[in-house]
C-alpha cells in the first residue's frame, strides 16, 4: 500500500464491514498491546503510535496471522511500556491492522476498530501478551425505544457538525453508513467522537447491553454539543472584540495617512494629550483632581504649542499625572520578619528595635502603618539613616531619603506657584513620583539643621506635613490640589533637639539612639563593617584577617566617638595598608593587637586614667557626639582674700552651676566637716580641662560642689567614681538628661560606680541590661546623699 493509499485510509475510513472480519472469523486468541489516555472504540479508524523496540516483534507476529488483528487494551495513565497483565482491564477492542510506518524509534499503525472483546484467560502473561477472548453481543431486541435513541444520537451528532467542523468529512461519511437499525456500532463510534476522558470511554466499552450504553453515550454527546456551543460563543465574543479593535486600529492608521497627505499629521499637542490620558487611566485620582485634569487638557487643546502658557500647562499635566494617585504597595506586617530585618541591619540597639517593633505591632492591629511620625535622635554615626532603611525593608515599602540640612526655602516643601518661571512642586511630590506609590517611607534627614531666610521658614512648612491630623489634606502650591500624605511613613533624624522648633517637635514620636559601648562596636565591626569594607576593597576574607582584640584596640584607641563612622574609616585604613602589602607579594596578613600600630600608627586616645586627688572629681557630660567624662579641678590659689575664678570656656548655664555650687558649699561647709571660715580667706580657682572645647549645660552642679568640698576639707575621693546632677542653693539634686550617653561614657573609661539624681532613677531602669551590668549606682535626692555615698 503506497503513501497516498495510506492517507486515503486515514482521512476516508473504510465503510463499516468492508475491511472488517466477518463475525465468525473473529480470532479466539489475540495478541494484546496496551494503550494509554483513551481506549480504542469499535468502528473507529485512526493511527496509533507504538514504541518500536518493544512492540515491533508483536506486530510482526500479528502480520503472520491470517486475520491481521490484535487487541488494544486501555491502561489509563500508566506507561504502556511498563505494565503487566495485572494492570489490564477485562474488556478491550479488537482492531485490524491496515498499515505500519516506521518513524525513528516509533511505529505508526493505522487501526480499524472491529469489536469489543472480553478477556477470558491469558496464554502468555509476558510480552508479547496473548489472551483468549470472547466477543459479547447485546441481547436487546430492536425496539422503538432503541430506534429513538439511535435517531437522537444521530441528530445530536449532526448538531455537532456545524459547531465543531474538525471531523466534518469523517462524520458525514460515517453517518451515511450507520443506520438506526444497527445501533450498536453507531453508539460506539459516537462515544469515540467525544472528548470524554478515558475512564468514561472504558465504561462505555464495558457496557454490553445496548440501552444503558446508548443512554450513557447520548449524555456524553449532548455534553460535547454544549461544550462546543460554549466554545463558539466565547470565540465569537473574542473575535468581535478583536474585530472591533482591528477596525479602530485600521481607521486610526487610515486617519494618520489622510492627515499626512493633507498636511494634518498628528502634532505634538495631540501626542501629549494622548500620553497624559493614558497615564491618568492607570490611576484612581480623587474627583477634584480628575476634574482639574480635564480642565487642563481642554486648555492644552486650544493653546498654540509655541506659546509660553502651553509649556506651563504641559509641565503641570506632566506632574499631575506623575503622582501615583490611589496606588499603594502592600505592607508586610509580620513582626518576626521585621525583627529579623532590623537585626540583620544592626547589632545592639535592642531598645530601639523593641520600640520600632511596638510601633509596627500597632499598625498590624490596625491593618496599616499610618498616623505616626518617628524622630530618631542620636549622635553622628550611630545608624539613624540605616534604621530608616531597615524599617522600609521590613514593611516592603519604597524608601525615599530627603536631606533637610541647610534647606532655607519653604517652597522646597510646599512647592512654587505656577506663575513663577521654572516653578516645581515640593520635594514630597517628587518623593511620591520617584517611589511610584502613595505610601512610601520618606526619611527627612537632619531635621535639626533646617535654616531660615527671607524665602520663608521650612520648619513651619513642615508643620502641616508632619501632623497626622492635617497631612491628609496637604496642599502643594504647584499642584494646587489636596494630596493625602497620611499613608506615608515619615521618619525624621536629628543629632540634637535644641534647634528643632517646639511645635514641630511636638508632632513627632522621639526614639533616642545613644552611642555604642566598646563591646557593641567590636560586634558591629565584626558582623558588618569589616566584611563590607573587605568587599568594597576587593580583598578576599582569606587574604586579610583581624582578631577581636585588635578590633577592641581600634575602637578604644582610634575611634572613641559615640558612632561607628570613624571606626569604619580606621578599618578602611587598615585594608588600604594591607592591600599594598598583598600586591607586593605577601600571601596572607593577620592584624592583631601586637602589629596594629604598623597599620594605624600610635593611638589617638590613651586609656583614660581617672584623675584622683584633693579637689579633683570626675563628672559626666552629654554632647551632640554622645557622652563624655569631664574632670573638674579645684585649687586654692592663695589665702590673701576671698575670691572665686572659673576657667575652661564655660557657657552661661555652667557658670551659674559653678556659682551655685560655690555658694552652697561656702554656706554649708561645717555640715560636711570643714572650717566655716575657710572660704573667707581663700581665693579658689575652678577649672574644667580641655578649655578649647566650649562646655555648657545644667548637669555639673554636684560635681563642682564635691570638688570644692574635697578642696576645703582636704579629703580626696576614696575610690574611682563619677557623678552627674544639678544642684540648687538649698541642696536639692535636680534631674538631668542624657543618662544613657553618660553611663556609656563611664563604662568606656572603666568607671563602675556612679551617682545620679533620684529623679533619674526611672531613666536608669529603662536602660538595657548590658549597660547596667556590673555598675554600682547611688541615687541622690539632696547633696547630703551625694556626700554620704562618697565619704559616708
Amino acid at each position: 500500500m503506497n503513501q497516498d493509499e495510506q492517507e486515503t485510509t486515514i482521512e476516508q475510513p473504510t465503510p463499516q464491514g468492508a475491511l472488517a472480519l466477518p463475525d465468525h472469523h473473529l480470532p479466539q486468541r489475540v495478541y494484546l498491546i496496551p494503550v494509554r489516555h483513551r481506549p480504542f472504540m469499535p468502528g473507529l479508524v485512526q493511527p496509533i503510535l507504538l514504541n518500536r523496540e518493544l512492540w515491533q516483534s508483536t506486530l510482526e507476529r500479528v502480520s503472520q496471522t491470517p486475520h491481521h488483528a490484535l487487541g488494544l487494551i486501555y491502561v489509563g495513565d500508566r506507561n504502556p511500556d511498563e505494565v503487566s497483565v495485572e494492570d489490564f482491564p477485562e474488556y478491550g477492542c479488537l482492531v485490524k491492522i491496515h498499515a505500519v510506518n516506521q518513524e525513528d524509534d516509533h511505529l505508526q499503525v493505522v487501526a480499524q476498530g472491529l469489536a469489543r472483546f472480553r478477556v477470558s484467560g491469558y496464554t502468555n502473561r509476558k510480552r508479547p501478551f496473548m489472551a483468549e477472548v470472547e466477543y459479547p453481543e447485546p441481547k436487546d431486541e430492536l425496539t422503538d425505544a432503541l430506534r429513538a435513541y439511535a435517531m437522537a444520537i444521530i441528530n445530536t451528532i449532526r448538531e455537532l457538525l456545524p459547531l465543531n467542523p474538525l471531523y466534518n468529512e469523517g462524520l458525514k461519511h460515517y453517518l451515511q453508513n450507520f443506520s438506526p437499525r444497527d445501533p450498536s456500532p453507531l453508539t460506539d463510534f459516537a462515544a469515540a467522537l467525544t472528548s470524554a476522558n478515558g475512564d468514561d470511554l472504558q465504561d462505555i466499552l464495558e457496557t454490553v447491553p445496548l440501552k444503558p450504553r446508548m443512554e450513557k453515550v447520548l449524555t456524553l454527546v449532548r455534553k460535547e454539543v454544549e461544550v462546543a456551543r460554549l466554545q463558539n460563543e466565547i470565540s465569537e465574543e473574542v473575535n468581535e472584540k478583536i474585530s472591533r479593535h482591528q477596525r479602530e486600529f485600521f481607521l486610526k492608521e487610515q486617519l494618520k495617512v489622510i492627515q499626512r497627505e493633507l498636511g494634518l499629521e498628528k502634532d505634538d499637542r495631540t501626542a501629549d494629550v494622548d500620553e497624559f490620558r493614558a497615564r491618568m487611566e492607570s490611576l484612581t485620582p480623587p474627583e477634584a483632581v480628575a476634574k482639574r485634569f480635564e480642565e487642563e487638557v481642554r486648555k492644552l487643546g486650544v493653546l498654540e504649542s509655541g506659546s509660553p502658557e502651553y509649556a506651563v500647562t504641559r509641565n503641570y499635566l506632566d506632574w499631575l499625572t506623575s503622582v501615583p494617585w490611589g496606588r499603594f504597595s502592600e505592607d508586610n506586617l509580620d513582626l518576626t520578619h521585621a525583627r529579623d530585618t532590623l537585626s540583620a541591619h544592626h547589632s545592639g540597639l535592642d531598645d530601639v528595635k523593641d520600640r520600632i517593633v511596638e510601633f509596627l505591632a500597632v499598625g498590624a492591629m490596625r491593618g496599616e502603618v499610618k498616623g505616626s511620625i518617628l524622630l530618631l535622635v542620636g549622635p553622628p554615626g550611630v545608624g539613624k539613616t540605616s534604621v530608616g532603611r531597615a524599617i522600609a525593608e521590613a514593611l516592603d515599602r519604597r524608601f525615599y531619603r530627603l536631606s533637610l540640612g541647610g534647606m532655607r526655602d519653604e517652597a522646597e516643601i510646599k512647592g512654587h506657584r505656577r506663575t513663577y518661571i521654572g516653578a516645581m512642586p515640593g520635594k514630597l511630590i517628587q518623593a511620591l513620583k520617584e517611589s511610584g506609590t502613595s505610601n512610601p517611607v520618606i526619611m527627612l534627614d537632619e531635621i535639626d539643621k533646617l535654616g531660615t531666610s527671607f524665602q520663608g521658614d521650612p520648619a513651619s512648612a513642615l508643620l502641616e506635613v508632619l501632623d497626622p491630623e492635617q497631612n491628609q489634606d496637604f496642599l502643594d502650591h504647584y499642584l494646587d490640589e489636596r494630596l493625602d500624605l497620611s499613608h506615608c511613613l515619615f521618619i525624621c533624624t536629628a543629632n540634637t533637639l535644641d534647634s528643632i522648633p517646639a511645635p514641630l517637635l511636638d508632632r513627632m514620636e522621639m526614639i533616642r539612639l545613644s552611642g555604642y559601648i566598646t563591646e557593641e562596636k567590636v560586634e558591629i565591626a565584626k558582623r558588618h563593617l569589616w566584611p563590607r569594607s573587605l568587599e568594597r576593597a576587593g580583598v578576599k576574607p582569606g587574604q586579610l584577617t583581624i582578631n577581636a582584640s585588635a578590633l577592641r584596640q581600634v575602637a578604644e584607641g582610634y575611634a572613641r566617638e559615640a558612632g561607628v563612622r570613624n571606626l569604619e574609616k580606621q578599618l578602611n585604613k587598615i585594608i588600604r595598608k594591607a592591600a599594598v602589602r598583598l600586591l607586593s607579594g605577601e600571601k596572607k596578613i593577620s592584624v592583631t593587637s601586637k602589629n596594629l600600630e604598623e597599620f594605624l600608627g600610635q593611638p589617638y586616645f590613651q586609656r583614660e586614667k581617672t584623675q584622683r586627688g584633693i579637689g579633683v572629681v570626675t563628672g559626666l557630660a552629654w554632647t551632640s557626639m554622645g557622652g563624655a567624662t569631664l574632670s573638674i579641678e579645684a585649687t586654692q590659689v592663695h589665702v590673701q582674700q576671698r575670691g572665686f575664678k572659673q576657667t575652661g570656656q564655660l557657657g552661661d548655664v555652667m557658670k551659674e552651676s559653678a556659682e551655685i555650687a560655690y555658694s552652697y558649699v561656702a554656706s554649708n561647709l561645717p555640715a560636711y566637716g570643714g572650717d566655716g571660715d575657710w572660704f573667707d580667706q581663700s581665693f579658689v580657682h575652678l577649672h574644667v580641662p580641655e578649655g578649647a572645647t566650649p562646655k555648657d549645660g545644667p548637669s555639673a552642679g554636684i560635681t563642682m560642689a564635691t570638688a570644692l568640698i574635697s578642696l576645703a576639707t582636704g579629703k580626696r575621693l576614696p575610690r574611682k567614681l563619677a557623678m552627674t546632677g544639678e544642684l540648687t542653693l538649698t541642696g536639692q539634686v535636680l534631674a538631668v538628661g542624657g543618662i544613657r550617653e553618660k553611663i556609656t561614657a563611664a563604662r568606656r573609661v572603666g568607671i563602675r560606680e556612679i551617682i545620679l539624681p533620684k529623679a533619674c532613677e526611672r531613666d536608669y531602669k529603662e536602660l538595657p541590661e548590658h549597660l547596667k551590668k556590673g555598675l554600682t549606682v547611688h541615687f541622690a535626692e539632696r547633696y547630703q546623699d551625694v556626700h554620704d555615698a562618697i565619704w559616708g
